[in-house]
C-alpha cells in the first residue's frame, strides 16, 4: 500500500508551536485550542471539547462497522505554587512524575488568577557555590529545598502577593524547543510529539483525499500525566484503541530516537497481543522503522482507559524520546515513522 506524503515543514511548525504553548496538567486549554484550530475545516472531521477539557475528534470512515480510537495527550509536567516564602520566593509542588533535579536551573512562568504572568527560575535554596560551598552538592533536590527566584523586585511574602501570586497558581517550565540537524530537543515532547504525529496523519490523508477505513475517534487528552486522561472520552462502541505516546530511550531499552516503537508491556501489564502484532506487521509491510520494547516504569492513556473499564483492545506506540521527563529529544525520522504507522493502520480494515 502506498502511504500519503507527509508535509514535513507543516509537522515541524505545528510541533514547535504546540511545544511553545504552556500546558501543565490542569492548565491545558490553550494547547487544546491550538490543536483544534490546526484541524478546522478538514473534510469529514468533526470536533468538540468535552466538559473535562479534552478534545474529541470524529473522522468519518468508509465503514462504521468497527469504530476505532487513537489518543495522545497535550498536558505536560509542571507545578503549582504551594507556599509563598518569607523571602518572597516560592515553594512549588510538582504536577506529574518529575524529579526536581530535572528542572533545577530552568526558567518558568507563573500564571496568576487575574491572568498576569510572572517569570522566575527554579533553584535549590543553597545555590551559590561562593556562599554555601559543598552544601550546593550535598543539598537534596526535594520539594522543601527547591524555590522559585522571581524576576521581580520582591523581598517579602507581601510584596510577592502584591504581584497577584497566590497559592494554587500554575507554573509552566520553559520548553526551550529547537529543531537542529533533524532533531527536536525540548521539554514536553511527552506527549506533544505524539499529538503532532496524529495531526500530521490526518492532514496527510485528507490532502490525498483519503479517509480511514473505519470511522475513527481521536482523543487529545489533558490529564494523562496524573493518570486519568483517557479514563473518559473514548466512545464505548470502539473495538480498538491505540495510545500514541513517547517511547522511552535509555540503557536496557530497545527504543531509539530514529524508530517508532510498539510497546507490548508497561507497569500496568501487557497490551493486547493481537493488536500489537498487527501493528508490527503493518510496519514490516510498509518498511517503517519500528522496534518493540517494554517499559517497566510507564503508564499510558491506554492503560487508563482499561483501568476505567474500557473493553476495546489497546495497543501503545510512539516515537523514541531520549531523556524522558527531563530535557527531551527525538529525531524527525521517529516522528515520520510513527505518523506512517498511524496512517497504515487507519487505511487498513
Amino acid at each position: 500500500m502506498s502511504l500519503p506524503e507527509i508535509n514535513i515543514e507543516e509537522m515541524q511548525q505545528f510541533l514547535l508551536g504546540l511545544l511553545n504553548t504552556p500546558s501543565p496538567t490542569g492548565f491545558s486549554d490553550w494547547a487544546i485550542a491550538f490543536t483544534q484550530k490546526s484541524l478546522e475545516g478538514l473534510p469529514g472531521v468533526g470536533m468538540q471539547v468535552n466538559t473535562k477539557g479534552a478534545l474529541l475528534i470524529r473522522w468519518q470512515g468508509r465503514k462504521n462497522t468497527a469504530p476505532r480510537a487513537l489518543s495522545a495527550h497535550v498536558d505536560t509536567l509542571g507545578a503549582m505554587v504551594k507556599e509563598i516564602l518569607p523571602s518572597g520566593r516560592l515553594r512549588l509542588t510538582r504536577i506529574g512524575g518529575l524529579f526536581w533535579n530535572s528542572v533545577e536551573g530552568e526558567n518558568c512562568t507563573i500564571f496568576t488568577e487575574a491572568g498576569e504572568t510572572v517569570r522566575g527560575t527554579i533553584l535549590i535554596n543553597k545555590a551559590s557555590n561562593h556562599v554555601y560551598g559543598v552544601k550546593v552538592v550535598e543539598t537534596k533536590r526535594e520539594e522543601e529545598n527547591m524555590e522559585v527566584r522571581l524576576d521581580a523586585v520582591v523581598k517579602t511574602a507581601d510584596e510577592t502577593r502584591a504581584l497577584g501570586i497566590r497559592v494554587g497558581d500554575f507554573v509552566a517550565f520553559d520548553p526551550r524547543a529547537e529543531w537542529i540537524n533533524g532533531f527536536i530537543r525540548s521539554r514536553h515532547l511527552d506527549d506533544k510529539a505524539g499529538v503532532a504525529c496524529l495531526v500530521s496523519a490526518i492532514h496527510s490523508m485528507t490532502a490525498a483525499n483519503l479517509q480511514p477505513e473505519q470511522t475513527t475517534h481521536f482523543l487529545i487528552s489533558n490529564f494523562e500525566e496524573v493518570g486519568h486522561g483517557a479514563a473518559s472520552g473514548i466512545p464505548t462502541d470502539v473495538v480498538e484503541v491505540i495510545s500514541v505516546d513517547m517511547a522511552a530511550v535509555g540503557e536496557g531499552q530497545n527504543s531509539d530516537e530514529f524508530h517508532t516503537t510498539v510497546c507490548t508491556l508497561d507497569s500496568t501489564g501487557p497490551y493486547h497481543k493481537g493488536l500489537s502484532s498487527r501493528l508490527r506487521k503493518i510496519a514490516e509491510e510498509e518498511n517503517i522503522p519500528c522496534v518493540t520494547d517494554i517499559y517497566p516504569h510507564y503508564g499510558s492513556d491506554g492503560s487508563a482507559f482499561w483501568a476505567a473499564g474500557g473493553e476495546a483492545a489497546v495497543a501503545l506506540i510512539g516515537p523514541g524520546v531520549d531523556a524522558s521527563h527531563n530535557y527531551e529529544r527525538t529525531h524527525l525520522d521517529a516522528l515520520l515513522a510513527t505518523t506512517r504507522l498511524v496512517m497504515g493502520y487507519l487505511l487498513r480494515a
